[in-house]
């Protein structure tokens, strides 16, 4: 069972100041990947061990959870690897607003909480405004990466990403879907649903070179 955390409770409508690249890495020049809900932080700490030739941020709202991953990741020793506390939906939008351009390469939604009824959309990890600062970070070819066991959860991701209308399917048919995950390593919560043999969702898109959309519509609902 995953330990749930209400995203709109007073608590964690606090904004946080998160520090700059700068201060998160050894070396800021390298492209980032931002992992949204990182948990335990095991997916990263794997990649970042792997490839040191990208910086990996992971953010994730469980306090707990990020303070096991940054204790391990300090052990490791790894400097190309950071976990930030925050409630993304709060905090991420103006840090990525602030992200020099060409700086971030990828975006990772891996198995998010799964908040099913929709009068809990609020509480859904992926809302229009963080999604619109995303894609404004993003230059055309970089990638969003979304995963689930769930169709309830992914499905309305992958329709407001279709709806900004800024990035491309991987695949050129109708279908969003695809069979393989294209990382190099499973997530922990992957892991799991292939050992319980879950059917896992996956979709791919590709920031492609439209403007933003107006989304007042959505973010103001």
């Amino acid at each position: 069972m995953r330990q749930h955390v209400n995203p709109l409770s007073r608590f964690f409508q606090l904004p946080k100041e998160l520090p700059d690249p700068c201060e998160l890495f050894e070396n800021d020049d390298l492209p980032i990947h931002l992992d949204i809900g990182s948990a335990r932080g095991k997916f990263l700490i794997n990649s970042a061990s792997i490839n040191p030739h990208a910086n990996y941020l992971g953010v994730e709202i469980r306090e707990k959870l990020v303070l096991a991953a940054e204790k391990e990741r300090s052990e490791i020793g790894l400097k190309n690897l950071c976990f930030l506390f925050c409630n993304a939906n709060v905090s991420l939008d103006e840090w990525l607003l602030k992200l020099p351009q060409n700086k971030l390469n990828k975006v990772t939604i891996q198995f998010p909480d799964p908040w099913f009824k929709r009068r809990h959309y609020k509480r859904r990890v992926l809302q229009p405004s963080l999604l619109l600062a995303i894609a404004k970070a993003l230059l055309p070819g970089r990638q969003i990466f979304i995963q689930s066991d769930s169709l309830d959860v992914i499905k309305p991701m992958v329709e407001l990403i279709q709806l900004t209308n800024c990035f491309d399917g991987f695949k050129e048919s109708t279908s969003p879907w695809i069979d393989n995950n294209p990382m190099p390593i499973p997530s922990e919560r992957e892991l799991y649903a292939m050992n319980n043999n879950l059917h896992i969702h996956r979709a791919l898109f590709i920031r492609n070179k439209n403007h933003l959309p107006d989304l007042s519509f959505l973010i103001d609902r």
